[in-house]
């Protein structure tokens, strides 16, 4: 009789999936590079999550970010566009087919830069996706320029200061609407990953700012996106829980210091207030925040706000149950008799 033991068997989902089914390609990224760690939440999140790899559509533009793509899910569909050009790809593909959770991963200057004019539309038509901006100030692809999220006085490796003021993405996102704003640090693994469930939880378009230190030109000490800088002045508002929908929900901390936000898949994410005063909810008090950070120069990260009743821009379009990508064309296509009729009603 042999007293080898048997192997055991890697730990499944609720769909019966390992975690190594939702993996991808092996990174070519940088040793070290923040948006691997991103790249490992991601798969963690919807591993536990237990979200179905054939319905994750993922989304990017071009830069290092956009390649992380292919490191997740490799089961999924994916599409890489146009520099900036990413939130109408992801636009179109949500009218054709709202059956699938869609995830964008994109960088700083992608969003922020040459991508800005489509990426203020993405937030004001609230379009149900995930959105992670792997934000390190610095354009990592072509050799490490300042982007549009680079802080006012921050110095690149070569000496040159930074003169111009920086874009909050945060901010920006909860002007123009969302309903879903968050920001993180690569580092702070247990934070993003609780963040990124809360995401796949909502409806509609979760924004998450991740500052992810470029260890190639980004992460000397004169710069405000380094690990130690993000270290040594990251100030989280919140310790956060997350109790997804098919689990049991069972009440943790203590109700006086806690803020209970319900999701529109029955998930709660459970906020615990390490500013006493802060509620996620109040859209004035996060744009306050987020002045009062910049101002103190103090990195703040966790949920900054949330509105689950916000309606997403599908629900408000009306669209049918069937994707239109399935309706055959006979449906979908006027027969020349229509255009007939149209072309006399309008003579």
């Amino acid at each position: 009789m042999s007293s080898v033991a048997e192997p055991k068997a890697p730990p499944t989902n609720r769909r019966g999936l390992t975690v190594k089914e939702y993996g991808g390609l092996k990174s070519t990224l940088c040793v070290g590079c923040g948006h691997d760690v991103i790249t490992r939440q991601i798969t963690q999140a919807f591993y536990e999550m237990g979200v179905e790899p054939h319905r994750v559509a993922k989304m990017s533009g071009i830069g290092c970010s956009s390649k992380t793509t292919a490191y997740f899910v490799d089961k999924g569909h994916g599409f890489n566009a146009v520099h900036g050009r990413m939130p109408s790809i992801a636009t179109g593909s949500a009218l054709a087919n709202p059956n699938l959770l869609y995830i964008g991963v994109s960088g700083d200057g992608d969003t922020a830069s040459i991508g800005a004019g489509q990426f203020v539309h993405l937030l004001r038509r609230n379009l149900p996706m995930i959105y992670i901006v792997e934000n390190n100030g610095v354009y990592g692809l072509t050799k490490g320029q300042f982007s549009a999220t680079a802080d006012l006085g921050s110095r690149l490796k070569t000496g040159v200061v930074n003169d111009l003021p920086a874009m909050d993405l945060c901010a920006l996102a909860i002007e123009l609407g969302c309903g879903y704003v968050a920001r993180s640090f690569s580092g702070d693994m247990k934070q993003l990953l609780a963040l990124i469930k809360g995401a796949i939880a909502h409806r509609g378009t979760a924004l998450l700012d991740v500052i992810s230190p470029c260890v190639t030109f980004n992460n000397h000490e004169d710069s405000t996106k380094s690990y130690k800088w993000a270290k040594d002045h990251e100030i989280p508002i919140q310790e956060i829980g997350f109790v997804p929908f098919f689990e049991e929900i069972q009440v943790d901390y203590d109700p006086g210091t806690t803020q209970d936000v319900t999701l529109h898949d029955g998930s709660h994410i459970r906020l615990r207030k390490l500013r006493e005063d802060y509620d996620a909810t109040d859209r004035m008090k996060a744009l306050g925040l987020l002045h009062e950070g910049q101002v103190k120069q103090e990195f703040l990260t966790g949920l900054i706000y949330v509105d689950p009743s916000k309606k997403d821009f599908l629900s408000l379009l009306q669209l049918p149950e069937s994707p239109l990508a399935t309706i055959p064309d006979e449906k979908v296509r006027p027969p020349r008799e229509a255009l007939d009729q149209m072309m006399e009603e309008l003579k």
